[in-house]
């Protein structure tokens, strides 16, 4: 770990460093995996500055781009995060991607990630390996009555929970992290949203309970009513409730005294935000969402060439389409390396497709889709019209698909049929 892996490096986490080091937050992690009473997301919002909201939304190559040029402009950039605007874990490829393009590039960089903790614990291994040595975790409650007053539904493993379930669920992830994230020597930040008639008399309990369990620092932030949430009309707690909730806490913790509350696409001091960097985000959202100076044409799983409509892992062969003048055209059809190998059959694919900027597929498993990722290539997941979906990697427009992917997915040795992919 280099010197400037610190707290003392951390705007955030270290009230003196807010002068001196900037941060950004790369805004890659567009879906939430939990209904927040007071959260409105927002993705194209210049007007407030809140957690949530962004101007735009990156790809994971946008971003690392982004980043680049934003370092050139912003003195002392010493830490990266990612902060949303939904959650890092309801967006791992995302993230991970990201992560992994920012630390090729700046090593020497802090890496953080802020997260509601739902499904943070599959990944805490993978985050501490890419050097990620800051995490924060929001926890408004550690009692699941208080807490499903908090929460509308939550997202997990495909299934939606509701009221004590929900709550019950959250709060059993939240936690089981802690510990976690520190065996693996991460700094530990719990946010909580102090919600008056709500959770205001319970905020000493979250900060024993999350030190016990190891955290290093918490943030007590008041909640601002938003427009349009379950909490709009929920008063805003006043300066006497602050000074007690956080008074209670600090009996067990450390506290952040400075929070600028930042947005998902936050970049310079904390409380001085660069002013150059809406312009910027918005000319790196529009460049193409992975490289192609080098990969002109798409391959297709099809089984006729005219739809997508197979699952990577009973593909035999794919089809590769180049854009030309005058439409979309037919390359070749190319065959995919044989099943029974494991990690090496999809590391010899994306080899074999390394003049290729996206896939278009039914469905694919998590490791190639990782592998594929990493190599650089989009891959899109979706049912209808091959047109339809080079139309969307070619020159940005939405995807028209029969049946909107939210993509079958399988294990590591899947041939398609729900066994994994090999």
């Amino acid at each position: 770990m280099t010197e400037i892996n610190t707290i003392a490096a951390h705007p955030c986490f270290d009230v003196k460093a807010r002068h001196t080091h900037a941060r950004v937050h790369l805004p890659v992690a567009p879906k939430c995996n939990i209904s927040c009473n007071y959260c409105n997301r927002k993705f194209d919002c210049v007007n407030e500055s809140r957690p949530g909201v962004t101007s735009a939304v990156l790809s994971p190559w946008q971003a690392a781009e982004y980043l680049k040029e934003l370092n050139k402009h912003i003195e002392n950039l010493s830490v990266i995060g990612i902060a949303g605007p939904g959650d890092p874990f309801a967006n791992p490829e995302e993230t991970l991607q990201t992560m992994r393009l920012a630390k090729q590039a700046f090593p020497e960089k802090i890496f953080c990630l802020s997260t509601n903790g739902l499904n943070l614990k599959t990944y805490i291994d993978e985050i501490a390996a890419l050097g990620v040595t800051h995490v924060t975790i929001t926890i408004n409650a550690v009692d699941p009555t208080i807490t499903s007053q908090i929460y509308s539904w939550v997202r997990y493993e495909k299934k939606i929970y509701r009221g004590i379930a929900a709550a019950q669920l959250i709060l059993k992830n939240q936690l089981e992290c802690i510990p976690l994230l520190k065996k693996k020597g991460i700094t530990v930040k719990i946010n909580s949203v102090i919600l008056p008639g709500i959770n205001d008399h319970h905020i000493e309990e979250v900060a024993k309970t999350v030190s016990a369990l190891g955290a290093d620092i918490m943030n007590c932030i008041p909640v601002v009513p938003t427009k349009d949430t379950v909490f709009e009309g929920i008063e805003k707690p006043s300066s006497a409730v602050m000074s007690s909730v956080r008074s209670q806490a600090k009996a067990h913790l450390n506290l952040m005294t400075h929070c600028a509350r930042c947005r998902a696409d936050a970049a310079g001091l904390l409380g001085q935000d660069y002013q150059g960097a809406y312009d910027m985000l918005q000319e790196f959202a529009l460049r193409p969402v992975v490289p192609t100076e080098d990969r002109p044409n798409a391959a297709v799983a099809t089984r006729e060439g005219a739809l997508v409509n197979m699952h990577l892992g009973e593909a035999d062969s794919l089809y590769i389409f180049k854009q030309t003048a005058n439409g979309f055209q037919f390359v070749e059809e190319r065959d995919t390396p044989a099943s029974g190998t494991g990690d090496g059959r999809w590391k010899e694919l994306a080899e074999t497709l390394k003049d290729c900027r996206a896939i278009l597929v039914e469905g694919v498993g998590e490791k190639p889709l990782k592998i594929l990722q990493a190599s650089g290539i989009r891959v899109i997941q979706m049912t209808g019209i091959i047109d339809a979906g080079l139309d969307g990697v070619y020159n940005g427009k939405a995807i028209k698909t029969v049946q909107k992917a939210d993509a079958f997915k399988c294990g590591a040795t899947c041939r398609g049929t729900a066994t994994g992919c090999a």
